[in-house]
């Protein structure tokens, strides 16, 4: 493994997150809290993993951006997506956590109302991940 494969590692495991938590989502909604509670313990793994993987390619590059090769309405497009996700990304560090601190409590009611916000940030994060990975290093590389 190099340092150029760490970018598609991390999309995969934002994949995996984004399944997790639709999953999970799937099974708290249909009654099923023991199952919920593994499968967004399993999420959280996942989201850290890719947390570390993340700074770890960061630290290697040099914090180097990785330029877009994509103009005009693609990169326009591409550019509101990843500021919006990076925006959101930082709240998930806080929220996630926090959401899940409110489930180990026993604290179900404000883990709830957590949850509902926390969900879907998570999951939009999670998605414009893996398209960022894809804009980036598969749909419009920057020449080199």
């Amino acid at each position: 493994m190099t340092v150029n494969d760490i970018p598609a590692l991390n999309a995969s495991l934002n994949a995996a997150a984004t399944v997790l938590i639709s999953v999970g989502f799937v099974l708290i909604k249909t009654g099923h809290r023991e199952a919920h509670r593994k499968v967004m313990t399993t999420a959280m793994v996942v989201s850290a993993i890719f947390l570390i993987g993340y700074v770890t390619h960061k630290v290697l590059i040099r914090g180097v951006h990785t330029p877009f090769g994509g103009e005009g309405l693609i990169a326009k497009i591409y550019y509101t997506m990843l500021i919006s996700h990076i925006i959101l990304a930082i709240s998930v560090a806080y929220i996630v956590p926090r959401t899940f601190l409110l489930a180990i409590k026993g604290d179900y009611v404000r883990h709830q109302k957590w949850a509902r916000i926390t969900f879907p940030i998570w999951f939009y994060v999670s998605i414009t991940g893996v398209l960022v990975y894809f804009f980036l290093y598969q749909w419009w590389p920057a020449a080199r």
